[in-house]
């Protein structure tokens, strides 16, 4: 029950993007809202708009880490979001979103994996600490053999790659860094139920400190020009780092503590059919 996480310091040709975010990250809508500055990065979302930015590089594996303080205060409605994102309809997809929740309440961590276009695959956690009081480090460790979920180092999720069972993974598209300050008033707090409160508006979510230390994508799908940065064997070699026994532990204290929703737990959803990945082991 290992998983596998690379340690990309260690093999040539992977790159790391400037650690300034405004070297390696642009807006994209929402421009009057938002400002990058340096390693900082502010969005803003009122009644008029949100606002977004992404990565000005795509990826093939990886790791991608954000410092990220959200939204305080009465927060119900908004949604921070932070993904790796490739594009089109069959696009594959790695999700942190944090629903916001009326004042006191705790902040729901959405997690969620598209592969080729397909979805339906959250878990949802909620934090052990106050996300708005200060930044804390959120990473998403991706490479052939899994993807990994990291709040401050802590693993909450695990997703194996079980290709060889006719599982799909995500493994050819390149991806780029998204972040989007929104409102989703009509599904984030409660299913809907909590409604933004825009007296509380303007709403912002500060990012900072953007590292990838990643391996450089130059299209939608370009899986060859990327390993060829890498020796054949290198995937499959030593430079593999395993989870920890104490990190599996980590991982089992927040599931077993702060997990709300499992789609694989969720037999009415899917009438009984639950997604294959489920009955496979991911840690």
């Amino acid at each position: 029950m290992w998983v596998a996480l690379l340690i990309f310091a260690l093999a040539p040709n992977i790159i790391q993007v400037d650690a300034n975010i405004s070297k390696s990250m642009h807006l994209t809508w929402g421009v009057r809202h938002a400002s990058i500055l340096g390693e900082d990065l502010h969005l803003v979302l009122d009644k008029t708009s949100g606002s977004a930015a992404q990565s000005k590089r795509s990826f093939l594996f990886g790791s991608i880490e954000m410092l990220i303080k959200l939204v305080p205060g009465n927060s119900a409605g908004t949604v921070t979001a932070y993904y790796l994102s490739s594009a089109g309809s069959q696009h594959d997809e790695i999700d942190f979103e944090f629903l916001g929740n009326s004042t006191g309440q705790p902040y729901t961590v959405h997690t969620n994996i598209y592969t080729q276009g397909k979805g339906s695959r959250e878990q949802q956690f909620f934090l052990w600490f106050d996300p708005t009081a200060d930044f804390h480090n959120y990473t998403i460790h991706w490479n052939p053999t899994a993807i990994v979920w990291y709040v401050d180092s802590v693993p909450i999720r695990v997703f194996r790659n079980h290709e060889k069972e006719g599982i799909a993974y995500p493994n050819k598209q390149g991806m780029r860094v998204y972040t989007t300050l929104w409102n989703a008033d009509d599904w984030a707090t409660r299913g809907g139920l909590v409604k933004t409160d825009w007296h509380s508006a303007p709403f912002t979510a500060r990012f900072h400190h953007f590292r990838a230390r990643a391996c450089k994508s130059g299209g939608a799908r370009s899986t060859n020009q990327c390993a060829s940065n890498v020796p054949a064997n290198w995937w499959t070699s030593r430079r593999y780092k395993q989870l920890s026994h104490s990190q599996i532990g980590q991982l089992n204290w927040v599931r077993n503590n702060y997990m709300i929703y499992d789609y694989c737990t969720d037999t009415k959803r899917f009438n009984g059919q639950i997604p294959p990945e489920c009955f496979k082991p991911q840690f």
